[in-house]
């Protein structure tokens, strides 16, 4: 844990409170000097500890109990260490959102620029799509007071996908209970899938959550909204006038059509969500003519290709034109263009 030194405390203070806490929590037996001296991060003399831990009870925020010489944390304690606890967890998850924001912003340039080189590589059309979360797995949630009447609920699946969800409660919940609750819901949900949320497990966690339990099933409702939640996808292109250079293309209204299904994005986005449909695709798909798995392409070949980040995120790369198309370029193109974007992507940050 960061030490955050309150004006009372020095940061050594500190770092004995939160191991004399951390201690007692693991043993429930009131804690000594010399297990404190066992530290090896702290690096300082039982002398040293003792005088310190004297000066913490002086100042109330640890307590020795009568038949013991060892010390257990007062509230006053147990306030200091969950105000840093929640500080640390909030400045996490703000790293995170910024981390995720400015990855965002490389990655639209990135797709802009891909669907851009790739149109002009091949002469013809193309679209990249943004990726999206094939995967529904929890990897953290994170609850925190807006207000007296709301908690606002902050959700990562995976591919650290954000969500956050309000919810209104009827009276305003302490930091202790929201720790708690934190606890609660992060030791027992991570890493699950919203079909493994089962009616048995969410029984158990309102029954451990007590009075709290209401408020249990509603974040595991927002938890559910937010992993079935589809995905608002971006879909970049270019080159759509390129489909003017083909006569067999251009004579007719299909060119016209092509062109508004490409301002308007919506058939492209059926292409999308069919080209991902196919779990096992991961490879390149050539659609001729009639197969073509839109209604205005059904002039044109069709060829699209699944990349993949890892942790469930996948997108598309289309490319269309002619039926005459030179498939043994488009291929080529398009398969270098999958090896460029998976080694962009899993470059380390």
């Amino acid at each position: 844990m960061t030490v955050h030194p309150n004006q009372e405390l020095s940061e050594r203070k500190t770092r004995i409170l939160h191991a004399i806490i951390q201690n007692y929590l693991e043993t429930g037996e009131p804690v000594g000097s010399r297990t404190i001296s066992k530290y090896t991060d702290l690096n300082l003399s039982s002398a040293t500890i003792r005088n310190e831990m004297a000066d913490l009870e002086e100042l109330g925020y640890i307590l020795q109990p009568h038949t013991s010489a060892g010390r257990i944390p007062s509230d006053k304690g147990y306030r200091l260490y969950v105000d840093m606890l929640m500080e640390e967890k909030e400045q996490e998850l703000t790293q995170m959102q910024e981390r995720m924001l400015e990855k965002a912003d490389r990655m639209e340039q990135l797709l802009k620029q891909a669907a851009k080189a790739l149109a002009t590589n091949t002469n013809y059309a193309t679209m990249v799509s943004t990726p999206l979360n094939s995967s529904n797995k929890l990897k953290f949630i994170q609850l925190s007071m807006v207000d007296e009447d709301h908690v606002i609920a902050v959700i990562v699946l995976g591919g650290n996908v954000i969500k956050n969800k309000i919810i209104e409660i009827e009276e305003p919940l302490s930091n202790e209970n929201l720790l708690k609750l934190n606890m609660l819901l992060n030791t027992s949900l991570n890493g699950m899938a919203i079909e493994e949320i089962n009616l048995g497990l969410i029984a158990r966690l309102k029954e451990q959550a007590g009075i709290h339990g209401e408020m249990v099933g509603m974040v595991l409702d927002a938890v559910a909204d937010a992993i079935q939640l589809e995905e608002e996808m971006q879909i970049y292109t270019s080159g759509a006038t390129n489909i003017f250079k083909y006569p067999e293309l251009s004579d007719k209204q299909s060119a016209q059509e092509i062109i508004s299904a490409f301002e308007e994005k919506q058939q492209l986005t059926e292409l999308v969500t069919q080209t991902l449909a196919q779990e096992e695709n991961t490879g390149i798909q050539v659609y001729i003519g009639e197969e073509a798995p839109v209604q205005t392409m059904k002039d044109c070949s069709v060829v699209t290709a699944t990349y993949e980040l890892g942790d469930g995120m996948k997108g598309t790369i289309g490319i269309i034109g002619p039926k005459r198309m030179d498939y043994e370029h488009v291929l080529k193109s398009m398969r270098r263009l999958q090896q460029e974007l998976d080694q962009m992507f899993h470059r380390k940050e």
